[in-house]
């Protein structure tokens, strides 16, 4: 993490009878902020998310390996399809209309959480059945509609 900003200082000494001015001096200060966003503590958030739905934990490590964020701390997007972003690969094309209506960003942690977790509650598992070779033997762990 690196923070941003700057710092000017002027110092002035002045002589009571005459007001001139006899040191100035400048002294600039320069740092930056930035804070990268990473995966840290995605897999653990992931399984309390959905401690009670199992097989979401496994959908959400096959579809990205429980990343949100890619090494230049920008949204995970999809190899075959970069429309599908974060954590469960939702796809923009078809949920971000709806998941920006309901307040939800899916382009954040909570956000593709929370979107996943609408998905999952009104479709089960089948948003992500082209992942299914990967978790389709958890399927017993599923509410399927």
């Amino acid at each position: 993490m690196v923070s941003a900003g700057f710092v000017n200082t002027t110092d002035i000494d002045t002589t009571a009878s005459q007001n001139n001015i006899i040191s100035t001096s400048t002294e600039i200060v320069s740092t930056s902020t930035i804070k990268t966003k990473t995966n840290s503590g995605v897999a653990s958030k992931v399984k309390v998310y959905f401690s009670d739905a199992p097989i979401m934990q496994k959908i959400a490590y096959c579809e990205s390996r429980n990343r949100q964020y890619s090494k230049d701390g920008s949204t995970l997007r999809g190899v075959v399809n970069s429309r599908d972003v974060g954590i469960f690969q939702v796809n923009e094309k078809y949920h971000l209309s709806d998941s920006k209506k309901m307040g939800i960003d899916i382009h954040t942690v909570d956000g593709n959480l929370e979107y996943a977790r609408h998905l999952y509650e009104s479709q089960g598992t089948q948003p992500w059945s082209s992942s299914r070779p990967c978790w389709g033997n958890y399927e017993k762990l599923a509410i399927n509609k």
